[in-house]
């Protein structure tokens, strides 16, 4: 039996003021524990979200590519970094992001072994006629200004015989003419073998900046088509021929 007398007496014994702080002192501990704990998880959450954003945009926006070679110099040189825009040509279905010009620098499978990538500068488009003469390139007849040459990378001055662009396919060469293995070499790119457009160099610290791609005038002829007449009198008129 507990026995009570006085104000003060209790059966567990004297109440004292500082029991409630030391209460609040072990509340305000866990609470604080807890805050920790949730502090934690929000910056992993985040940090894994920030993760996945990363692998998302390099799976399908945006991939770093190393430059191996000298075969794009003066442009690019031997281990500089570029990154390259993969989705500026993708296709969905009938709809595309954008289309292949001349003087764009590609990174694209190597035909001759797709586990390779080369990187090259679009010089003729599907059907043109494409031809070195001396060094310089003719396309449909006429001189192509590239402006982006440098003697000291284009003295040897080789001609090539010129070759047609089928359709889907590009014609490429390095700017480093004297030493690119190019479409004048082992032929034409496919389309569906180019996967993307490079346009910044992260790397070297002296030459971070967008890329510089070709422009050229209107002078080009675009080549004439050869059509193939499906009505009945135009294939009567030039059996008649």
């Amino acid at each position: 039996m507990f026995e009570l007398s006085g104000k003060n007496k209790h059966p567990f014994g004297p109440v004292d003021p500082r029991d409630d702080r030391d209460i609040d002192i072990v509340s305000l501990r866990s609470e604080s524990r807890q805050g920790i704990w949730a502090e934690a998880l929000r910056l992993l959450r985040d940090i894994f979200l920030i993760i996945v954003v990363f692998i998302l945009f390099g799976v399908f926006f945006v991939q770093p590519v190393v430059v191996e070679g000298t075969s794009m110099l003066p442009q690019l040189h031997d281990g500089e970094r570029l990154l390259v825009n993969k989705l500026v040509y993708y296709k969905i279905q009938s709809v595309s992001w954008g289309h292949i010009e001349r003087g764009d620098i590609v990174v694209f499978w190597f035909p001759n072994d797709p586990d390779k990538s080369y990187v090259k500068r679009v010089i003729g488009m599907p059907g043109e006629n494409v031809e070195v003469r001396n060094g310089r390139v003719f396309i449909n007849g006429v001189e192509l200004k590239e402006n982006y040459l440098d003697a000291e990378h284009n003295q040897s001055l080789p001609s090539w015989p010129a070759k047609k662009v089928d359709e889907h396919h590009y014609f490429v060469m390095g700017d480093n003419r004297d030493n690119s293995s190019d479409s004048r070499y082992w032929g034409l790119v496919p389309e569906k073998y180019i996967y993307g457009k490079a346009f910044f160099r992260y790397w070297r610290p002296s030459n971070v900046g967008f890329l510089e791609h070709g422009e050229y005038d209107n002078t080009v002829p675009k080549p004439t088509p050869t059509a193939t007449p499906t009505d009945p009198e135009d294939l009567r008129a030039r059996e008649a021929r």
